[in-house]
């Protein structure tokens, strides 16, 4: 079943992969658009049935404006955000805006396709465990809440972040060696490594979990201190079915 939607998110990339992805699925996407922040007046002119609003901050002051926004002028809109895990206070800020269902960003598409119906239907489109997750936290908040984005950078080396940040700028493993003055070889080490340690298979899947839990951002702040030659001599495993 076909949705007329919408796509926005603070990162172009992801807004744009989001959006192929479900127009190859026979949905009809209006827009991909970035940053959220100006996203009310672009919907609100195109009325979309559903807005996929993707955001790295849920519980940052003002960002789900757009959304409130939204349902007062175009209240038929259903909008889901797309966030991370764990947020219950991004997840009680974006019900308590206007949105329709919260959908965690490592969410497969077909996940993303239920809570797009479900929305446009009018029901709630929140996972029961996501809820249950969201007021446990709420209810005994932890001493120190964790940072997914901060657990992830720990897992990198210096240069195996300025590498992630280089890939999430679509840089391919030419530029990446040329502008670390690295062999190739070594780059596609890199690369390989980062894709290991964040767990995922492919360079777009590596940028979307950085942008959505602000590894992005920390990484990018980290790669100011980095820098320099390693002369193209470390060695990293090779892993089978990966490209550089």
């Amino acid at each position: 079943m076909s949705v007329r939607l919408m796509v926005v998110d603070d990162h172009r990339l992801l807004a744009e992969a989001l959006a192929s992805a479900l127009k190859l699925r026979g949905h009809r996407v209006l827009a991909a658009a970035a940053p959220t922040a100006g996203s009310a007046e672009l919907v609100v002119n195109r009325a979309p049935e559903v807005c996929l609003f993707g955001t790295a901050s849920p519980a940052a002051p003002g960002v789900f404006d757009p959304i409130v926004r939204i349902g007062r002028e175009r209240p038929q809109v259903a909008v889901v955000v797309l966030g991370p895990v764990p947020s219950p206070r991004g997840i009680a800020a974006a019900f308590a805006a206007g949105a329709a269902g919260y959908v965690r960003h490592d969410e497969r598409i077909e996940g993303v396709e239920r809570a797009m119906l479900k929305a446009r239907a009018g029901e709630s489109a929140v996972a029961p465990q996501l809820l249950r997750g969201a007021f446990a936290e709420l209810l005994n908040p932890a001493a120190q809440p964790d940072d997914e984005g901060r657990r992830l950078l720990q897992m990198l080396t210096p240069r195996e972040a300025e590498v992630l940040v280089r890939v999430a700028e679509g840089e391919d493993t030419r530029l990446i060696a040329a502008g670390m003055r690295i062999a190739p070889s070594t780059a596609r080490t890199h690369v390989q490594r980062v894709l290991m340690k964040l767990g995922v298979g492919s360079r777009l899947e590596a940028a979307a979990l950085a942008a959505r839990t602000g590894l992005l951002d920390r990484a990018a702040g980290s790669r100011s201190g980095g820098g320099g030659s390693d002369g193209g001599t470390e060695q990293g495993p090779y892993v089978p079915g990966q490209r550089g």
